[in-house]
């Protein structure tokens, strides 16, 4: 008759069994007797509660996916002449992504003539990686695709940490709104008592 080494449900070894002993005392103690290890000799079955172990590992897989950062690729198009308010809003734009963990595709449209002079487009992507070089850094250099000149810029901290940061600051702005909310409260049950 065949045999398996088991392990009982706590992992401690049992020993080497025949397979209708394993049932047996798998039915007794009213679990399942799972094959663990196939390629063993001889094989490796584990007494467990099947159905609780397939929902904690799927309750185990979901919570790995929620915290898995997700990498989100923003983009901004510009024009080689650009007017400098313009610039200096797209460049905000370029701030508050990269301040999230999010890379950002920074692109200039050519037109016409433009084509000609693609040295404006490289100046431009340039100066806006020198602005924002304390929040990313340039992950592709400009190349010219066409009519647009592409460039990548990738942030300094990842996308879970922007996340806690956030979570942080708006957990402290609570703390303070509730405190500022507390602190009139008091002040004004005190003002009608000093009133009479």
């Amino acid at each position: 008759m065949p045999e398996v080494r088991l392990v009982g449900p706590n992992g401690e070894q049992v020993g080497i069994v025949s397979i209708g002993d394993a049932l047996k005392l798998a039915q007794e103690a009213d679990l399942d007797l799972v094959e663990v290890a196939a390629t063993a000799r001889p094989p490796v079955c584990k007494l467990m509660d099947y159905g609780k172990f397939k929902y904690e590992s799927a309750m185990k897989a979901r919570e790995a996916r929620r915290n898995q950062a997700h990498t989100i690729i923003k983009e901004i198009k510009l024009r080689p002449k650009i007017d400098p308010h313009d610039y200096e809003t797209k460049k905000g734009h370029v701030v508050r992504f990269l301040k999230a963990g999010d890379k950002v595709k920074v692109t200039i449209m050519f037109r016409g003539r433009e084509q000609s002079r693609p040295e404006l487009g490289f100046r431009l992507l340039q100066r806006l990686a020198e602005d924002v070089t304390e929040l990313g850094f340039v992950e592709s250099q400009p190349k010219q695709d066409g009519r647009n000149m592409i460039m990548v810029i990738g942030p300094h901290k990842k996308k879970a940490e922007a996340k806690a940061e956030k979570a942080a600051a708006r957990a402290q702005r609570g703390a303070d709104e509730d405190a500022t909310e507390a602190a009139e409260a008091t002040a004004q049950a005190e003002a009608p008592a000093s009133a009479e």
